[in-house]
């Protein structure tokens, strides 16, 4: 093979030798029906070949393969020298030949495309879109081949290096190919979407459209006339030019193509295309990488799915072995699509009682989740179906008996602990076969302990006192969210205790001035999680400071930043992660902090229901609505604290899980089935039983798992998800804001001013007292940072979900759901939290 192809001898399979864009456009002149200019493709071999020739590139990208994706400066500098050496490399003369032949076949002196084509690019995971450079009306042969060399110098243009930085593509391993195509005299040009880039609705077709050729529409120049397609039909069009660029039969004609395109392609496409001549051209087709994957269904029906994440205080991506224990655990019905975990709520939406319950049980928690089912079930897109068809499982626990023991939540915590040791006891004995049987039962005792009726009878007694004082103190005293205050400092919270708990590791290091200097060098330059705890305990006070942390990770060891995903890594795994907020303990708080918040919590409960007996003792019928007040407030104190209670059991089980399938990968590691021990989590737990059954190297799949994992982290999860791939996210339609005001829910009482600290990751937190927390979500995890801040923001949460619950009981004002909070609130902007109403100010 020469150096040169022609575009009729491509096909998908070459995107080694031509490139992405040049595969694509070889494949779809195999299309019937679709008209491709013809041309030719300078291969990778050729630009391997100069480059292998060029001076000091080697030692260039060497040193660009040490830049941060973040070094701005850095990747311009030694981009610029790289594009410089490429640009001067010499074209040998063989492979000016075969251009020079393949030019004068397309005509000496025609107009050409000149465009760039690398191999990672038009990708069904990174499209790379507009990374490399193209040249158009390119005439005659030398001035083709000195626009060839500006297309392979533009593989190390900035923008193209950051994003191969940034998505995890080495810059050796992307070899650049360059087509060469007739010109085209378009009369216009534009872009059609197969599916909705805005809202992913794989039945609609969007249609942008510009007179003359596409790269001015492309880069803004002119602005396009746009329509858009759902069923044949144009359901909407924008008219910007003078005259309309498209007739309906040709926009008609053009989405049948796109159509076409799509079936053959497997995907929906991002399609450029052209008009001449009155024919369609089409010059490029490429996957739609932005858009959210659908789950897997196993029918044509129309499905709706609910975010688990959004509900968990997750959404991050997570990897396989992490999506099939959580499916094996829950009892609903669960999909997973994008590294995101959904639950199909079509069978109860589909009943004409139960649809418009959950879709009010969830807006309880998440409105936003709330008022998307609302659209859904406005636009009667489950078909309903008669409701003596009970399917579905119901929604939570149902309501708590008038009378239940209070001693009955150490009860269950004792159950539980025990349950826990004996798992722990039994897993240590088991390996092969034998260990994923035992999960697969003891998945079955996690779950009665997570769905045990008499623990669900504890959280939801808590919570329906809680709701029902809330409602009888604003009718009676016109006061809001009462039990916020009421529930501060209620017993047997596992969560809640896990910040008291982390302030007092950091009086147990305070006095001991090395071990202290010796955390900030931590911080600062990091050390090996498996050496950090050893070399603590080598300074100073060593002894005393490692008892204190290990005391904590004892308790507290299995929990981490996302974890419900059991391939995350857990405190006790990389306890450095604690460091920043042990730190931030140290600084900011007197010895004894812990106590004194627990103690002042404790009173500031009582004083409110010393408070509030007093005022509703003093109206009419005082002493019985008294009566019902105390008997409500009792039983928030005694059963509110349970509530966070089965999920920490299950992340415990879940470490347990871990270690014991860690065990079982090392084995793996020895017997050459897998590269590294965490390679398992790119398997799903069925999968990993097989491969430890009848061991198998499995090094292709997991690299396959281990690009999907890079592209659907890049990928902002719905709420709401249906079959057709639209993504909904709902709305408040609240009519009460200020001008600057952003709308969510008010889920802990209080108003508070103060500096906005925009946090993506806890491990990187820098907060001071007075501060203001906005992050995307807070899990557990995140419990320990509370101690530290004045109130909180989330752009994930509900009512009952752990940010929330912790915020009220650490009586910290907090509004959750706020959409886009972390992009829209700049950090260190002055805000106010309106913890009662349920938004946020911005006031600088």
């Amino acid at each position: 093979m020469g150096y040169v192809l022609n575009l009729r001898d491509i096909d998908r399979s070459s995107v080694s030798a031509v490139g992405g864009k040049g595969a694509g456009l070889g494949e779809l002149r195999r299309i019937e029906g679709v008209d491709v200019p013809e041309g030719f493709c300078v291969t990778t071999d050729a630009f391997r070949k100069v480059l292998s020739e060029a001076p000091h590139l080697d030692d260039l990208l060497e040193q660009l393969s040490r830049v941060a994706a973040d070094d701005r400066a850095g990747i311009a500098a030694l981009s610029a020298r790289v594009r410089q050496v490429i640009e001067g490399c010499a074209i040998p003369d063989d492979l000016a030949a075969e251009i020079a032949d393949g030019l004068h076949e397309l005509g000496d002196d025609e107009p050409v495309a000149v465009r760039s084509s690398a191999t990672a690019e038009d990708l069904p995971t990174a499209s790379f879109a507009g990374q490399q450079d193209s040249y158009l009306n390119v005439v005659g042969a030398p001035e083709v081949m000195r626009r060839i060399g500006m297309c392979w110098a533009s593989l190390f243009t900035e923008r193209a290096v950051g994003y191969r930085l940034r998505n995890g593509f080495g810059h050796r391993k992307v070899h650049m190919a360059v087509i060469v195509q007739r010109m085209v005299p378009a009369q216009a040009a534009g872009v059609l979407f197969t599916a909705d880039p805005i809202t992913s609705d794989r039945t609609v077709t969007r249609v942008d459209a510009g007179s003359g050729l596409g790269d001015r529409l492309v880069s803004g120049l002119v602005n396009a006339d746009a329509y858009t397609v759902r069923a044949g039909d144009i359901v909407d069009r924008t008219q910007r030019q003078d005259v309309p660029v498209l007739t309906d039969a040709q926009i008609g004609e053009l989405v049948r193509l796109g159509r076409r395109i799509e079936a053959h392609a497997g995907c929906p496409q991002d399609i450029e295309w052209c008009l001449a001549d009155g024919g369609f051209r089409i010059v490029q087709s490429r996957p739609i990488t932005t858009l959210f994957p659908i789950p897997e269904a196993g029918d044509d029906a129309n499905r709706v799915y609910v975010s688990v994440g959004h509900q968990q205080m997750m959404t991050d991506a997570m990897k396989p072995l992490g999506i099939s224990v959580w499916q094996l655990t829950s009892r609903a019905p669960m999909r997973h699509a994008g590294g995101r975990l959904f639950v199909d709520v079509t069978s109860m939406l589909a009943s004409p009682s139960r649809g418009p319950g959950i879709a009010a049980a969830l807006g309880t928690s998440d409105p936003l989740i709330g008022d998307a089912l609302q659209t859904v079930l406005d636009r009667r897109f489950v078909p309903l179906r008669p409701d003596d068809d009970a399917n579905g499982a119901p929604v939570g626990f149902p309501s708590a008996p008038t009378e239940l023991d209070p001693d009955i939540v150490t009860e269950l915590i004792a159950r539980g602990e025990a349950s826990v040791a004996e798992c722990g006891r039994v897993i240590a004995g088991r390996s092969g076969p034998a260990l994923f049987d035992f999960i697969r039962a003891d998945i079955g005792e996690l779950q009665d302990r997570l769905f045990d009726p008499l623990g669900g009878q504890a959280i939801m007694a808590g919570m329906e006192a809680a709701g029902r004082l809330n409602t009888l103190i604003e009718e009676w005293l016109g006061e809001r969210n009462v039990a916020d205050v009421i529930s501060r400092s209620v017993p047997h919270n596992v969560t809640a205790e896990m910040g008291p708990a982390l302030l007092d590791v950091a009086d147990a290091i305070r006095p001991y001035p090395q071990a202290v200097d010796f955390l900030r060098q931590v911080a600062a330059t990091g050390v090996d999680d498996e050496l950090f705890l050893d070399a603590l305990e080598r300074c100073e006070g060593g002894p005393h400071v490692r008892a204190a942390f290990d005391g904590f990770l004892a308790r507290y060891g299995m929990r981490c930043v996302g974890e419900i995903d059991i391939t995350r890594p857990r405190w006790s795994e990389q306890p450095t992660a604690l460091v920043p907020t042990i730190l931030g303990n140290i600084e900011n708080f007197e010895p004894g902090e812990g106590r004194r918040r627990v103690e002042r919590g404790r009173q500031e409960s009582q004083q409110k229901e010393a408070e509030l007996l007093e005022r509703v003792r003093a109206l009419p019928d005082g002493d019985g609505r008294a009566d019902e007040i105390k008997t409500l407030i009792d039983r928030i104190r005694n059963f509110a604290g349970y509530r966070e209670y089965p999920k920490y059991g299950m992340v415990a089980r879940y470490f347990l899980y871990k270690q014991a399938l860690l065990r079982e990968a090392a084995t793996l590691v020895e017997a050459g089935v897998i590269d590294g021990e965490e390679d398992i989590f790119y398997l799903r737990f069925d999968e990993l039983d097989e491969v430890v059954r009848t061991p198998r190297p499995c090094g292709e799949l997991v690299a396959e798992r281990k690009d999907a994992f890079r592209s659907f982290e890049a990928l902002t999860p719905p709420r709401v998800l249906l079959s057709t791939g639209e993504m909904l996210s709902g709305a408040y339609r609240r009519e009460d804001l200020p001008e600057n005001g952003l709308a969510g829910l008010a889920v802990s009482a209080g108003v508070v001013e103060g500096r906005a600290r925009v946090v993506t990751d806890m491990s990187q937190a820098d907060l001071a007292p007075g501060d203001i927390l906005v992050t995307a979500y807070t899990d557990p995890s995140w419990t320990p940072l509370f101690v530290a801040v004045d109130a909180l923001v989330t752009e994930v949460g509900g009512l009952m979900t752990h940010g929330a619950v912790i915020a009220r009981e650490y009586g910290l004002p907090a509004v959750v759901g706020v959409e886009g909070a972390t992009r829209i609130i700049r950090d260190g902007q002055r805000i106010r939290v309106h913890g009662t109403e349920g938004y946020v100010e911005i006031l600088t």
